[in-house]
This record gives structure tokens, sequence and C-alpha cells, in this order.
């Protein structure tokens, strides 16, 4: 028998499709304004290579980027982040950039290096330059952040961690590519092909020059993973720079180079995440 639809019937579904659609959206824009910002997705990855000597074997090196305070990210955030981290006992702890989403508009520039300060890393601190970091005129007052709060911040530097038995490990740190002067050949020449080096460097995309130089690993953030992506699409959008490598690990180049891009913290432009959890990642090493 043949249904016989009245209008009220008929107004009844576009009523219930209509509530449907208004729940679903307001649900995914609860989500994705609220609840995934403020999740935390920690990260295991073991790095292994015949460059890590022994007695770095299953040393914690964690990366943390992009925190952006100011849009989404407050400081009681911060304080809880630096918990977090101290929860996870790094032994190193590197900072690939992009504090403050707009440094010359932020009203607790004080109150950031004390938070920082009490992040504790007994084989050292290091950090690097963000797009975020050199633009609204704050690349004197990121400086003076990192100083205060006890990080290494390396402008085309490389650091070397070396233990009692006098084998080390190199940390390089390039400046900004957007806005800051990386110099590639002057500094990453100095590294050895023989000694386990890792280069932060903001922007991931520059990864294919980088692996012209003897460098074990890249660790980039900026990308944000896409912040907001699309289920069998990806990352709705990502910045320049970071359109070619977007989140996670990759092997580039002839020699293989390890490339680690964090999908970071914070947010920007537009304060939501989606399916792009926040994160932080802890890298053990591990001597083959």
């Amino acid at each position: 028998m043949k249904k016989i639809y009245t209008r009220r019937t008929f107004l009844k579904r576009v009523a219930a499709f209509t509530a449907g659609t208004f729940l679903t959206f307001g649900f995914g824009y609860m989500y994705a304004r609220y609840i995934e910002p403020r999740q935390l997705d920690v990260v295991e990855r073991t790095l292994t290579s015949k460059n890590i000597p022994k007695s770095f074997h299953g040393m914690k090196i964690l990366q943390f980027s992009d925190i952006h305070l100011g849009l989404s990210y407050d400081l009681p955030l911060l304080k809880r982040l630096v918990e977090k981290l101290n929860a996870l006992s790094p032994d190193i702890v590197l900072f690939t950039g992009d504090l403050i989403d707009i440094p010359n508009e932020y009203p607790y520039i004080n109150q950031i290096s004390p938070i920082l300060k009490q992040v504790h890393a007994p084989l050292g601190k290091f950090a690097i330059f963000g797009n975020h970091d050199h633009g609204g005129y704050g690349t004197e007052m990121y400086k003076q952040i990192m100083h205060e709060s006890k990080f290494t911040l390396l402008v085309n530097e490389i650091a070397h961690i070396r233990l009692v038995d006098n084998s080390y490990i190199s940390i390089c740190g390039l400046d900004d590519v957007l806005l800051g002067k990386p110099q590639y050949d002057q500094t990453l020449r100095q590294l050895s092909s023989e000694v386990f080096s890792i280069v932060m460097v903001h922007e991931p995309d520059v990864a294919q020059k980088i692996a012209l130089y003897p460098v074990d690993l890249q660790l980039s953030g900026h990308s944000h993973g896409g912040q907001i992506q699309i289920p069998f699409y990806g990352p709705l959008i990502t910045p320049p720079l970071s359109t070619i490598y977007q989140e996670g690990s990759y092997k580039v180049g002839e020699a293989k180079m390890q490339l680690y891009v964090n999908r970071g913290l914070g947010t920007t432009r537009l304060p939501f995440r989606f399916l792009a959890k926040p994160e932080i990642t802890i890298f053990t090493l591990k001597h083959e």
C-alpha cells in the first residue's frame, strides 16, 4: 500500500531534519571550539641510530611547539602543560617555536617566564624562533622570555650535550624561515656524520634542504596538523612551508633523514581544532 504523507507529517520530518542538523553542527562547533583544543595527545616515538652513543641509550627527548598564547591558550593551560611535561621526566626538552600568537598585543608578558622556568630537564632546555616569535615586534621580547625561563635559544647555533664519558649528541637550531634569517650552510656544515644530530627548524617544508647535510633528525612544528581536518580529505589548510609535510613522521632525501612534524598545542587565526589534537612528543633514544 502506498504511503500518504500529510502536510503535518511533512512538517514534522522537516523539523526533525532541521533539529538534527542543528544538533550535529552545534555539537561539532562545541567539540572543535572547546573540547579538542583542551585535549592533549602524548605521542611516543623511538629513535634508533648507530650514531646514538651507548651512554644515551634510553634517554628521553621531549618536543613541544606552537603554544600561541593569547587566542585560545591561556596561562592556566600553560601551567597545566608544564606539570604534564615534568610528569613525563624528560632528559632534554625542545621547544620548536611560536610562543605568543601576537606578541605586542599580549597583556601578560611578565607572567610567562616564571611558568616556563619550572620546566625541568637535567640535560638542558632548548628553543628556536617561530614566525610568530619574530612577528608583532616580538623578537627581543621572546629572547628575554626564553632567557628568563632558562631555555637556551639557538639561532643558527649548535649545542653539544656531553656526558661524563665525553660522549655527546648535537642539537642545532635554525632561525625562522619566514621572518628570520636561517643560515643553512654556515650552520649545518659544522655537523658531523659520525655524531647524532637533531636540527630544530620551525617550518617543516625545508626538510629537503636540511637533508643535504649530515642530519639524523629534523624537528618542526608550524603546521598545527592543519588545525582543522576533513575526514577522507585531510587538512583544510596549512600555513606556508607546511604543505608537503603536515604532521607525524617522514623519511626525507637520499640519506633518509628522519623528520617529525609536531601538531603543536594552541591555535591561530581561528580558535578551533578538529581531528588535529594538541600534541607533545616523547622520543626515546636507542643505540643500534
